[in-house]
């Protein structure tokens, strides 16, 4: 096995690994910063790194009328409004659970894209897979309506939103965004987002309940620095170099991968119920998925002739 291949499956396993145990990280950590103050920092950190990775690879950045436009709602709702949902949520809500329900992110993109491009069909395979998710969504939020606490549903539907409205901002983007370079597109997005937060946070927060020390600072440069932009440049790099089909089922393994972090490491438990339900979402979400798999197989087997 030359380093190449090697590095392809190595890289894969990290980004799923990453996002896997980031839903954890965040919980933990709103144990010390509060919820904007938090996400502000993670953005604006980001934000610094693209710019010096920008730099080194020399890439400039749009400054038309319609990229401008595409920055702010990329600011707004990518990465302000959904993500400061997820983090809210947590407060209430185990990781694992979280990263479940935002599962059904790539089941709303499925959907949307069904509606707004032709060419994207919603076959057999894909509204069974659809079926099979919403139906272990409603499992779990069966299971979230005995609970006699608001915020607990109110946090599951917090990610649920969270999920759909980044779904929307996706698909806004490939019909509209197609010109822009990946670093640039994240940049002033995450810069704003950043900023946005850090002075809500300013005015709306308990300043004074922060905690900063060596625990805090580290999950905000690991959420800062690997999940974000690691995990974004690498899965950039990945998608030149493997099958889009096997790079997108990350949407799977990253739930399994922050249920396990969150049972294990995080003492999270998880009801029969909102367990059952995760299984039937993630089915689903392997089915969305299965032409494609069934498809790069068999062209993996005809190359192998």
């Amino acid at each position: 096995m030359n380093n190449r291949n090697f590095l392809i499956p190595f890289l894969y396993v990290l980004i799923c690994v990453f996002w896997g145990t980031s839903w954890l990280v965040i919980k933990v950590s709103l144990n010390y910063l509060t919820p904007f103050i938090n996400l502000g920092l993670r953005f604006l950190v980001s934000a610094i790194a693209i710019y010096f990775i920008m730099i080194y690879t020399k890439t400039k950045i749009d400054l038309s009328s319609k990229s401008i436009l595409i920055y702010i709602i990329l600011g707004l709702f990518s990465y302000s409004i959904p993500f400061s949902l997820v983090y809210w949520a947590e407060r209430t809500i185990p990781s694992s659970l979280a990263s479940v329900l935002f599962g059904m992110y790539p089941l709303f993109v499925a959907i949307l894209s069904s509606l707004f491009f032709k060419e994207e069909i919603l076959s057999s395979n894909r509204i069974l897979g659809i079926l099979l998710s919403f139906f272990g969504l409603t499992m779990i939020f069966k299971d979230g309506l005995r609970i006699e606490v608001t915020q607990y549903i109110t946090g599951m539907i917090a990610v649920v939103t969270s999920a759909l409205m980044q779904a929307s901002v996706a698909i806004t983007i490939k019909k509209k965004g197609g010109h822009l370079n990946p670093l640039s597109m994240n940049f002033i997005p995450t810069l704003i987002a950043g900023l946005l937060l850090i002075i809500l946070g300013t005015f709306t927060e308990n300043l004074s309940s922060n905690v900063f020390n060596y625990k805090s600072i580290l999950m905000v440069l690991y959420l800062a620095i690997f999940v974000t932009v690691f995990n974004f440049t690498t899965y950039y790099w990945l998608l030149k170099r493997m099958s889009v089909i096997i790079l997108s089922l990350t949407s799977f393994i990253t739930p399994v991968i922050a249920v396990l972090v969150g049972v294990l490491i995080g003492n999270e438990k998880l009801s029969k119920n909102i367990a059952s339900g995760a299984i039937f979402v993630l089915l689903g979400i392997i089915v969305v998925n299965w032409e494609g798999i069934k498809k790069f197989y068999h062209q993996k087997k005809v190359r192998s002739l």
